[in-house]
């Protein structure tokens, strides 16, 4: 990993650590540039998703129901 040295503005670093709920700068910046990277990284791997071409097979192939989900409980306790 390189050390770098960068002036970055305070309170926007402080505002992003509060919004991200990290400790420390290294931690909020690494968080940052990994957020960067996958939010500029989507469109092409929507585009790759989409532009996807099946075999039969795989079109064909069985498909898995989830299992039933009981019921939510209500908030006051009550079922």
């Amino acid at each position: 990993m390189a050390l770098t040295s960068i002036d970055i503005d305070r309170d926007e670093l402080k505002q992003a650590k509060q919004l991200a709920g990290t400790t420390s700068n290294r931690e909020t910046v690494d968080l940052a540039l990994r957020t960067l990277i996958a939010v500029r990284r989507q469109p092409a791997a929507v585009e790759r998703i989409i532009s996807r071409r099946f075999e039969p097979s795989q079109i064909d192939a069985p498909t898995v129901s989830p299992p039933a989900q009981s019921p939510a409980p209500s908030e006051n306790g009550a079922a």
